[in-house]
């Protein structure tokens, strides 16, 4: 963006707001028994979508701290074309992709992967709200330029 305007510095209140978002999707999450490397791919995809450079670096090695490994986090992207995730974390992925690409395929489910068979009604639910959450931030970062330096 050409003239970045930090939202969150001028409007602290909508910050608050987004950590509340954020808090409730965790807690969420962690209500419906999801795995925390789970959530942190789900943080991932939608930051690769919507090209957040703060949010990726912040989520990878949030993954990495956990014990996530480099091939995991360097196929993110490509989750189709590999065989690193589980069927579980494939749902959770598809969920992420239709919550953030709503706009283009509102919210249709991938034919590839049963997301119902994998993950409960709770579960789905939950990985919907950490997408929201993750979106939300993504959108605060990228139009408040959040610096990402070295």
């Amino acid at each position: 963006m050409a003239h970045h305007v930090n939202v969150s510095k001028l409007f602290p209140a909508l910050y608050e707001a987004q950590m509340q978002v954020e808090t409730a999707a965790t807690e969420a999450a962690e209500t419906a028994g999801l795995e925390p490397l789970l959530i942190d791919l789900v943080k991932l995809r939608a930051s690769q979508l919507n090209g957040c450079a703060f949010c990726l670096r912040m989520h990878t090695r949030d993954a990495v701290e956990k014990g996530e490994t480099t091939d995991r986090l360097a196929v993110v992207a490509a989750w189709r074309e590999s065989q690193y995730f589980t069927v579980q974390e494939q749902a959770a992925l598809t969920i992420a992709e239709q919550v953030t690409r709503i706009g283009e395929s509102h919210t249709a489910p991938a034919p590839e992967v049963d997301v119902a068979a994998a993950l409960d009604e709770k579960q789905r639910a939950a990985v919907i709200a950490v997408a929201i959450a993750i979106n939300g931030w993504n959108r605060l970062a990228i139009t408040s330029g959040y610096p990402v330096a070295p």
